[in-house]
């Protein structure tokens, strides 16, 4: 009854327009009318126009764009790296927009850095070099080795842990920088072609751990400056800039397969494009094979279901009852309707299925009351006579 696991293919599309993400979510990086310009006078170069951006804790947002399109430029602005000069800028909660030189420091604390040149000690060794970045975040000494020595293992360093910067390849270099930049798990990564110097095998387990970070207790965000293709799987959205301003700001096509699934369900229909974008920010998709059994009924279900694709065969005491296809929905949150799942649902052939959880759909209803009751109809209709509880 458990799926295949999360769906990995996901692929860059246009929707020429902004991501809207769910109000009340936690946004670590909130750009407003953002302008950038290098010189003065008759030598002055705006780089950056009237930039929007939001980004939200535990994202892996890709920047791509042309040569001078102004992405370093912005990064290094979200870093704290340069100062502001027009429009707003909050990162990490923390208002840059007229932030001094002590402010900035104090908030590149919390972020870890990824640049092409590896800026190592040369006098210290790989271990030494991502040891000093744990002061940033003291523990006992044991510990803060171990976690040193942890992530160089896990970028295949683990037998050159001693070794000096010279005695390092140009890739091996870099993931000694990866490592210090990881050790912290901090609160924003922020990376600027993190793996052009590195292999495919070296570049997998980089953005395997990236995305980690963001699925995991940190929930760290991660921003990429990046044209590798390999990352898009591992990405929620990429934003493109042209000529200094942001011109897309795209979901996965995983998300977008998910909210065309949610515009064809029965009580969602309707509903606008951003607002579906928001309930599919909540939902995963699982792999199924024909003759899985995916619920039963009676049981205490937990998670409702989505065709994506594939059909599937719903049975009610035994007997066949109707067919599942594209956008319809079952399954059951019995701990909020107080009712068990009132069909078994089996696989007739191979599916793509998404899926929204008791966590995620109880977070959905408390980040955004104007599909509330959509949802709450819409799982009642699973179970006629299900009469939701009270408002957690």
């Amino acid at each position: 009854m458990e799926g295949r696991g999360m769906t990995s293919a996901m692929l860059t599309t246009t929707l020429n327009r902004a991501v809207n993400k769910p109000a009340g979510a936690d946004v670590v990086i909130r750009a407003v009318g953002v302008n950038y310009a290098y010189g003065a006078g008759e030598t002055r170069t705006q780089v950056l126009f009237d930039n929007h951006l939001e980004i939200s804790r535990g994202e892996v947002v890709i920047m791509t764009g042309p040569s001078g399109s102004g992405k370093s430029t912005l990064l290094t602005l979200i870093g704290a790296l340069r100062s502001m000069q027009e429009g707003y800028l909050e990162v990490l909660h923390k208002n840059l927009s007229k932030a001094g030189e002590g402010a900035r420091v104090d908030i590149r604390k919390e972020i870890g850095f990824i640049f092409q040149q590896h800026n190592l000690f040369s006098s210290l060794s790989a271990l030494e070099n991502v040891r000093m970045a744990t002061a940033l975040k003291p523990a006992s000494v044991d510990e803060m080795t171990g976690r040193c020595v942890d992530m160089l293992t896990r970028l295949g360093l683990g037998e050159r842990i001693h070794h000096l910067p010279s005695e390092l390849s140009g890739g091996q270099k870099q993931r000694v920088a990866i490592a210090r930049a990881l050790v912290n798990a901090p609160s924003l990564i922020l990376a600027d072609e993190p793996t052009a110097s590195l292999d495919a095998n070296s570049s997998q387990v980089v953005l395997d751990l990236l995305r980690e970070l963001a699925d995991g207790p940190s929930r760290t965000t991660v921003l990429l400056v990046t044209h590798d293709q390999r990352v898009i799987d591992k990405a929620d959205r990429i934003v493109n800039m042209v000529g200094g301003k942001i011109v897309t700001n795209s979901l996965t096509k995983v998300a977008v397969r998910i909210v065309r699934a949610l515009a064809a369900t029965e009580g969602l229909v309707g509903l606008g494009e951003a607002t579906l974008s928001r309930l599919a920010n909540y939902m995963t998709v699982e792999d199924f094979s024909a003759g899985d059994e995916i619920v039963r009924q009676g049981d205490e279900g937990d998670r409702f279901y989505i065709v994506g694709s594939g059909v599937a065969d719903a049975y009610k005491d035994g007997q066949f009852d109707e067919e599942k296809c594209f956008g319809e929905s079952f399954g059951m949150i019995s701990s909020y309707f107080k009712i068990p799942i009132p069909e078994t649902v089996k696989a007739r052939t191979d599916m793509e299925v998404y899926v929204l959880d008791k966590d995620d759909f109880l977070r959905a209803l408390a980040d955004d009351q104007s599909f509330e009751g959509r949802i709450r109809s819409l799982l009642a209709g699973a179970a006629p006579g299900a009469q939701p509880a009270a408002t957690p």
